[in-house]
């Protein structure tokens, strides 16, 4: 016999049915979770946790290339160098990091972006300088400084590369101030960089900067922008004037050895005839001497000697002919032939 038990018999705890109320209703097995064990933890072992994890957060690592500056309620306390290092946590001590290998540049007069408040006005202020000859010069001048000592660059200069750019400019102007334009623009721009350089580096330390000034480039160095045409035509004017200088001093090198080189010949002849007049005077004194030695020995045969003498000398340059009339009728032809009597 087949079970004629309605579905929604209320005696039946598995149907799913309530016949009662009309209403479909599902039953579920709860399932049920394991149970998770509690930790008690104490407020005090909670205060030792804190405690130990604020304590570690004093450990820091300072690179190779920083310096670590350690403060104590805002006052110094020491310098890290390279490698791992402990301070007591925040805010008891704190930690500046401060690259010493970091080499950082400033540009005077060059817009790099680091110093544009009105910058026209102060692009010119910068760059244009007044020379010792009382020229007027346009400069361009590179800085790059590194930190040399970290708690004198965190703690003595409030603004430092702006303290930099200031004393730069500063010692430029005193350089250039005792300097000609010449040497500045085309000459020994190295004595320039060199002297800014150090003057730089004595003011920088004289304030306790903890800054060294690594270089110092004078990118530009021209006359101003208005008057450049102007200084151009005057330095033609000088490379002209030192051009006619040069020939001038090639023509005097070539006139002057050759005028000295004249006036020494003629020197040398007059000294030359000076000697010879000389002699030849001496000579004749000396001869007359030793006929006048002659003569007051033996005055008949000198007076005789020096007569022949002077009658051979006279008639020797006539071109007469002497005849003789006492010659006549003899075969002695008589003519004296004197122009061929030697």
């Amino acid at each position: 016999m087949a079970n004629t038990k309605s579905p929604w018999d209320d005696d039946d705890p598995e149907t799913p049915w309530n016949d009662n109320k009309g209403e479909k209703v599902i039953k579920f097995k709860k399932i049920s979770k394991p149970k998770t064990p509690k930790i008690n933890i104490s407020p005090m072992m909670w205060v030792i946790i804190v405690v130990v994890l604020w304590a570690l957060t004093g450990f820091y690592q300072v690179q190779t290339n920083e310096n670590g500056v350690v403060l104590r309620f805002g006052k110094y306390v020491d310098t890290t160098e390279p490698g791992l290092h402990y301070h007591l946590p925040y805010p008891i001590e704190e930690v500046y990091k401060v690259s010493m290998t970091q080499e950082r540049s400033i540009n005077l007069g060059v817009n790099d972006g680091s110093y544009n408040r009105n910058y026209r006005d102060n692009a010119f202020t910068e760059t244009h300088m007044l020379t010792g000859d009382e020229n007027i010069v346009d400069i361009n001048l590179t800085i790059v400084w590194r930190i040399k000592n970290a708690k004198d660059f965190l703690f003595n200069m409030r603004e430092p590369e702006q303290t930099v750019r200031v004393a730069a400019q500063s010692v430029l102007r005193e350089i250039v101030g005792q300097s000609q334009m010449m040497p500045i623009i085309s000459g020994d721009r190295g004595k320039v960089e060199d002297d800014t350089k150090a003057e730089l580096q004595r003011v920088l330390d004289d304030f306790g900067s903890g800054v060294e000034i690594v270089r110092v480039k004078l990118q530009k160095a021209d006359p101003p922008q208005q008057v450049v045409d102007a200084f151009n035509e005057v330095q033609r004017a000088k490379a002209d004037k030192e051009r006619f200088k040069n020939e001038a001093e090639a023509y005097r090198n070539e006139v002057v050895p050759n005028a000295r080189g004249q006036a020494s010949q003629i020197l040398q002849s007059a000294e030359a005839y000076n000697q010879a007049v000389v002699n030849k005077a001496t000579g004749e004194a000396d001869r007359f001497n030793s006929v006048y030695k002659a003569y007051q020995k033996g005055k008949d045969v000198t007076v005789r000697r020096l007569y022949l003498e002077t009658m051979e000398e006279v008639l020797k340059k006539s071109d007469r002919i002497i005849i003789d009339p006492s010659a006549k009728g003899s075969n002695v032809l008589p003519v004296l032939p004197l122009n061929t009597v030697k």
